[in-house]
Order: structure tokens, then C-alpha cells, then sequence
């Protein structure tokens, strides 16, 4: 009778240490109740209040899913564009049950819009996103920026200054200088063109023609389709498409430049160069490139060994936007990258 009772006790006890739920269990099962949120009843969307040197503003950011230990928070590239180029990811991160943070950069569409010139700065920009961080509550523990093209500048240079707010960070087809982009785009992606089709577009440039519809047409066909984003122009996702109409161009020229081969003309982004501060990020880091890229994916190779924690990702089948034209590695990659982080599995490579 006694071996009977030890028996039970012992068969329930095992059911109950068994039956326990995990901890990816808990974050699945609670990973789309917004009950317990203060942004339910507009379904993860916040207009945050930010502080300029030019007044107060408000950026959008739409919160998707709930993970108390892996919150990315998106920057969108451009400057100027939306954080639409992510939409993308609504095929991927839920399934894993991670959360991540759509987000309009001040002067982009779905954000405030002030007309003036002197708050495009990545100082300024920088700041913006460390309000944003503490808005949303997020710290070490759980925050992570990825950012894609001038994403990745905004995410660098805010690494560099607030990495201690950090749990991980992702640079997305990036490199780490204007002036060695400037120089690939110039004397590698120029000269694969047809020569009468890049001559054509340098004279355009030359003459500053760049609302010409010629220009527009042969970049269409020759460049944007090649490295921008290989697919045929009529295949091209609805969300890409809506994010270039919802461009600032204010913000966009003033920053990039009116060019796409390269950052050119006066664009205040055109001498900038971290490559020689990389080496104090210490977080861990995960970047990406290309085969296509309009970025040199050798250059950003280099950039995950200069940090120190560094792991790099190619993507072979990617161009500038690799979360559209070569996601199976680029989602495998990155989803990895923040499973191995926030297990503490990461292993720099």
C-alpha cells in the first residue's frame, strides 16, 4: 500500500513538473494579447511625443506582438522614406513570437512633418530614437534597432552613443562609409551598366537633369531592378511601391542627395565615414549584405569583424531590399541572430 502511494505522489509530481508550461511556451501563448496594453484600443499604434531644439513633435510607431526579452525596434531607410519597407516582416516575426516596432522617423509620413532643415541630423535623429526607446520602455534587456540603408547609418550612430540601451543590434545593407559607397558605386555598379545607358544617366547627372523622365526610366530599368530590388518593376510588392510614394524628398535630397549613384552634390550624408569608431561597439551585432546590393557586401564583411561582437549574413540572392528578394536567408539570418542573442548562444563569425 505504501509503495502504491509513493508511486502516485511521485506519478503526480511529474505530471505537474511536466505538464509545466516554458518560457516560449508563456511568450507564444501571451504573444497577441494586447489586454494588459495601454495601446490596445488602437491596435499597437502610438503617436510619441519628442523634444527638438525646434519644438515638440510627434512620431507614429505600431507595435506588433508582445515578447518581454526581444523588442526590435525598425528604422527605415531613405531619408525620408517609411517604415512601409518593412511590411514584410509580418510574414516571419510573428511566427517566432517576436516583437517588433513599426516606426515613422520625424518628417516621414506617417510622423509630424516640420519644414525645416536644420533638424535632419543624425545628432538630432539619434536623440529622437533614444526618446522613442524610453517611450516604449524598452532597455538593455530587451532592445534592438535594425536598421536598413540610412537605417543603418541612424542604428551605427546610435550604437555608438547608447549602446549601453542596447541588447543587440542589426545593420542592414549598410556600409559604414559615404565616401567608400560613393566610390563602389562609381568605378563597380556604374561600369556593369550598358556604357551608352551609364553614359547617358552621368550626363544627366552632370547637367543636375534628374526630373527628367528619361533619367527616371533608364534608372528604372537598368539599376533599381538590378540592385535596388530584383524583381520586374509590375512584380514589385504594394508595400514598396506606397512607401516611394509616401517619400519626403525634402528630407531625402537635403540628406542623401537627388543622385542614386551615390551620396552626392552638397547632401549633408556625403563625408560620412565611422569606419574607425566600428571598433567600440562591443553588443552584439549582426550585419548584412548583398550580392547585389548597391552596397559593397566585402566592405560590410569587414564591418562584422571590426566590431566586436560581430557576426556577418549574406544574403546571395539579395539586392538593397534582401527582406523582399532574398528572404529565405535574410529572415533565416536575422530571426537566428535574435534567437542566439537572447538565449545567450551568440557567437561572433
Amino acid at each position: 500500500m505504501r509503495i502504491r502511494i509513493y508511486t502516485m505522489l511521485f506519478i503526480g509530481l511529474f505530471l505537474i513538473v511536466g505538464c509545466k508550461e516554458k518560457p516560449e511556451d508563456t511568450v507564444k501563448s501571451n504573444y497577441l494579447d494586447f489586454s494588459k496594453r495601454d495601446d490596445q484600443f488602437t491596435g499597437g499604434i502610438k503617436m510619441i511625443p519628442i523634444t527638438t531644439p525646434k519644438g515638440n513633435f510627434k512620431v507614429w510607431t505600431k507595435t506588433v506582438g508582445n515578447n518581454p526579452t526581444i523588442k526590435v525596434l525598425l528604422l527605415h531607410g531613405g531619408p525620408g522614406l517609411t517604415h512601409e519597407l518593412y511590411e514584410s516582416f509580418d510574414g516571419y516575426f510573428p511566427n517566432e513570437s517576436i516583437e517588433y516596432i513599426y516606426y515613422d522617423q520625424l518628417g516621414s509620413y506617417y510622423s509630424d512633418q516640420p519644414n525645416d532643415n536644420s533638424l535632419w541630423t543624425n545628432e538630432r535623429f539619434v536623440e529622437e530614437v533614444e526618446q522613442v526607446r524610453k517611450a516604449l520602455g524598452c532597455d538593455n534587456t530587451n532592445f534592438y534597432v535594425l536598421g536598413q540603408s540610412w537605417g543603418g547609418i541612424l542604428a551605427m550612430e546610435y550604437a555608438l552613443k547608447y549602446q549601453k540601451n542596447l541588447k543587440g543590434l542589426i545593420i542592414s545593407n549598410m556600409m559604414a562609409s559615404a565616401p567608400a559607397y560613393n566610390k563602389y558605386a562609381d568605378e563597380v555598379l556604374g561600369p556593369k551598366l550598358p556604357k551608352a545607358v551609364f553614359d547617358q544617366i552621368k550626363t544627366f547627372e552632370k547637367n543636375k537633369d534628374y526630373t527628367n523622365p528619361k533619367y527616371t526610366e533608364l534608372l528604372f530599368k537598368y539599376y533599381y531592378t538590378e540592385h535596388i530590388l530584383r524583381m520586374p518593376i509590375d512584380k514589385w510588392p504594394e508595400s514598396i511601391n506606397r512607401c516611394f510614394k509616401h517619400i519626403n524628398p525634402n528630407v531625402y535630397v537635403y540628406m542623401q542627395g537627388p543622385s542614386e549613384f551615390g551620396i552626392t552634390g552638397d547632401a549633408t550624408l556625403k563625408d560620412w565615414d565611422v569606419t574607425a569608431r566600428l571598433k567600440t561597439i562591443t553588443v552584439p551585432t549582426l550585419v548584412i549584405g548583398a550580392k547585389y546590393d548597391t552596397m559593397d557586401p566585402k566592405h560590410m564583411e569587414w564591418m562584422s569583424h571590426e566590431v566586436q561582437n560581430g557576426r556577418f549574413l549574406y544574403c546571395p540572392n539579395g539586392s538593397h531590399l534582401s527582406q523582399y528578394d532574398d528572404q529565405k536567408n535574410y529572415f533565416k539570418g536575422v530571426i537566428q541572430f535574435l534567437r542566439d542573442v537572447d538565449n545567450g548562444d551568440f557567437k561572433k563569425g
